[in-house]
């Protein structure tokens, strides 16, 4: 991935608001990028500084191994799962 695609998905992820969540797959239709799976390479490789709780699968669920904490943190966002789901419905952000 190029550095620009790379820095588009930075900024895409950054601003996604307190309080909302989006897919992998929202943050890379609004990247132009060909698969979700490249969100998640630059949150892991570079996204220490990002609001990455806030990016969640695309059926409602964080992942598996960080599930305690980006519930805890979305939950002090006002972002509250029932059970280990967040309700797209509700918290998904519609970007403008």
């Amino acid at each position: 991935m190029d550095e620009q695609t790379h820095e588009r998905v930075r900024e895409v992820i950054a601003s996604v608001p307190a309080g909302r969540v989006a897919t992998y797959g929202d943050i890379a239709a609004l990247a132009d990028l060909p698969t979700p799976r490249l969100v998640g390479r630059v949150l892991r490789e570079d996204g220490g500084d990002l609001p990455w709780h806030r990016i969640i699968r695309a059926n409602g669920v964080p992942a598996p191994h960080l599930r305690a904490e980006q519930l805890e943190r979305l939950r002090a966002e006002g972002v509250l799962a029932e059970g280990h789901r967040v309700n797209l419905r509700r918290y998904r952000w519609e970007s403008a």
